[in-house]
C-alpha cells in the first residue's frame, strides 16, 4: 500500500510540473512583448504571409455564406429597392455629365492660369483576407505586402471613401488600422469653410472631431475629407460627413468598414521640400535688376594723440592731423536807402552832431 501511495504521489506531482513550465513560458512571453514589441510585429508578419493562402481558403465559404444569409431578408423589398435604384440612377447621371463638363471647364481654367497640377497618385488593389483585434482592436489584414511596394503609412480607400491607412507591413500581407481605431488620428478638412480638424476613432462606427479652428461653426452634412497636413496623406480623400450626437460632432463614414473586400492602397509621399541657401543673387535690389548700393563713406576722424606724443608720419598724416576746412563766408554790409531832400525841410543830424550843424 505505501509503495503505491507513493508512486500517485509521484504521478500527480509530474503532472503539475508541465503546468508551471508553461506558465513561466506564457509570463515570460508577455515581459518580452512589452519590451520588444517589434519583434512580435515581425513574427506575426511573418506568420500571417505564411497562412495567406488559408485564410484565403478558408474564407470563401464564409463569404459566400453570409452573403446568402444577408439576402433572405430583402427579397421581400427588391420591388421597391429596384424603383428606388432607377431613380438615384437617373438623377447620377445628370450629376455624371454636370461633372464631367465642370471637370473640362476646370482643366481650361487651370491651362491658362498655369496652375501647378496635383501630384500623381500611383495605386495598388489588394483584397482583405482577415481582420483582428491585435495589436489594436479595429485591424484589417490585405493580401499585398512588401513584393508590392506597400509601405506603412500609405493611405487605403475603397470605391466609397477612406478606410485607413498602413502601420505594418509585411513580404506578402500588410496591416490596416482603420478610422474607427481609438489610436488613430487624422487631419482633415471640414467643407465648407476649410476649416481644418482631427479625426480621433474611439472604436465606434463613427469617428470623433476631436479638434477643430477656433471660432468655427459645424453643421450637420458638412463634407469632411482628408487635408494632406504633414505629406503622409493626400489631401482631397473623401472620408464621410458630420453629424451630431448631443455632446459634439462625429464624422459618419462614407466607406462601410464591416463588408469592405476589395481596397485600393495609394502611394502618396511628398516630402517637405527644404528651402535652398540664400546668394548675393537673391537679395531685392538684385533681383530686380538694379546695381547693388555702393557703401557709404567713413565720414569718422581720427582722434589726435594726446600729451604731444609723436606725429604719425605719411603721405596722409596732414589730413589726419587738419580739422577739415571751413569756406569762409563773406557778408556784404546793408546800405540803408539814401533820404530825399525836401526844399524848406530839415535835415536829419548825423551821427554825433545836432540839427543846428547843418542850418546856416
Amino acid at each position: 500500500m505505501a509503495n503505491g501511495t507513493w508512486r500517485i504521489a509521484r504521478t500527480r506531482g509530474s503532472a503539475h510540473l508541465p503546468l508551471i513550465i508553461v506558465a513561466a513560458l506564457a509570463v515570460a512571453l508577455i515581459l518580452i512583448g512589452k519590451a520588444q514589441s517589434s519583434i512580435f510585429d515581425r513574427a506575426r508578419a511573418h506568420v500571417m504571409d505564411w497562412m495567406m493562402p488559408a485564410l484565403e481558403a478558408s474564407r470563401a465559404p464564409v463569404n459566400v455564406a453570409n452573403r446568402w444569409i444577408g439576402s433572405i431578408g430583402e427579397i421581400f423589398t427588391v420591388y421597391q429597392e429596384n424603383l428606388r435604384l432607377k431613380e438615384e440612377n437617373a438623377r447620377l447621371r445628370q450629376w455624371h455629365s454636370t461633372a464631367i463638363a465642370l471637370d473640362d471647364r476646370l482643366k481650361r481654367y487651370q491651362l491658362l492660369l498655369h496652375a501647378v497640377p496635383d501630384p500623381a497618385l500611383s495605386s495598388v488593389v489588394a483584397r482583405v483576407i482577415g481582420r483582428a483585434s491585435h495589436p489594436f482592436l479595429q485591424t484589417m489584414i490585405l493580401d499585398a505586402g512588401k513584393n508590392n511596394g506597400i509601405k506603412p503609412g500609405q493611405s487605403v480607400v475603397d470605391a466609397r471613401g477612406m478606410i485607413g491607412r498602413i502601420f505594418l507591413a509585411g513580404e506578402r500581407t500588410s496591416w490596416v488600422i482603420l478610422l474607427t481605431d481609438l489610436n488613430s488620428r487624422i487631419p482633415v478638412t471640414i467643407e465648407p469653410g476649410s476649416v481644418h480638424a482631427i479625426i480621433a476613432g474611439d472604436n465606434s462606427a463613427s469617428p470623433v472631431i476631436d479638434t477643430f479652428s477656433q471660432g468655427r461653426q459645424l453643421a450637420v452634412g458638412d463634407q469632411v475629407v482628408s487635408s494632406g497636413d504633414g505629406g503622409i496623406l493626400p489631401a482631397g480623400l473623401p472620408i464621410g460627413t458630420v453629424v451630431a450626437d448631443g455632446k459634439g460632432y462625429r464624422v459618419a463614414l462614407f466607406a462601410d468598414l464591416s463588408t469592405a473586400q476589395d481596397v485600393e492602397i495609394l502611394d502618396f509621399k511628398q516630402p517637405p521640400e527644404q528651402p535652398p541657401a540664400l546668394t548675393s543673387n537673391d537679395l531685392p535690389v538684385t533681383a530686380a535688376g538694379l546695381p547693388p548700393e555702393a557703401p557709404p563713406p567713413d565720414t569718422t576722424t581720427p582722434a589726435t594723440p594726446q600729451g604731444g606724443g609723436p606725429t604719425p608720419a605719411g603721405p596722409g598724416a596732414d589730413l589726419a592731423q587738419a580739422p577739415p576746412a571751413t569756406p569762409a563766408v563773406t557778408v556784404a554790409p546793408v546800405q540803408p536807402p539814401a533820404a530825399k531832400k525836401v526844399p524848406g525841410a530839415t535835415q536829419p543830424a548825423p551821427a554825433g552832431g545836432t540839427a543846428d550843424d547843418g542850418v546856416e
